[in-house]
């Protein structure tokens, strides 16, 4: 599992580089942009709108393994405004807290991993 929690940290290295540098350039604010292409109705806007359903999935899978406990929906809001941002560290964590095995990663409560 080594290899893939670096992995998963080296991704999450390269976002916030990346992040940082278009806030750097272009600030913080990327709801103009983001709707902005998604109200063109072109190939940039395709694709937010795709990207805005895989957040939905994110934040649905982090509040389903938690229970939907107060904690569990509050890390899906997290998922759904942090994308990747949020879900690499987290997948870190769960793999960690739970030895690499996949099973308790990705079911939580509902399987052998009894927390969020």
């Amino acid at each position: 599992m080594k290899p893939f929690y670096l992995l998963l940290m080296a991704l999450w290295g390269a976002l916030a580089f990346y992040t940082g540098a278009v806030i750097a350039e272009h600030g913080i604010n990327l709801f103009p942009w983001f709707f902005g292409d998604m109200a063109r109705w072109a190939w940039p806007g395709q694709f937010n709108l795709d990207f805005t359903m895989m957040l939905f999935l994110s934040a649905s899978w982090t509040a389903w393994r938690s229970g939907f406990s107060a904690a569990g929906i509050g890390l899906a809001v997290a998922a759904f405004f942090g994308g990747a941002g949020f879900l690499l560290p987290y997948l870190t964590y769960l793999a960690w807290k739970n030895g690499g095995d996949t099973a308790a990663i990705l079911t939580g409560v509902n399987g052998k991993d009894r927390t969020t």
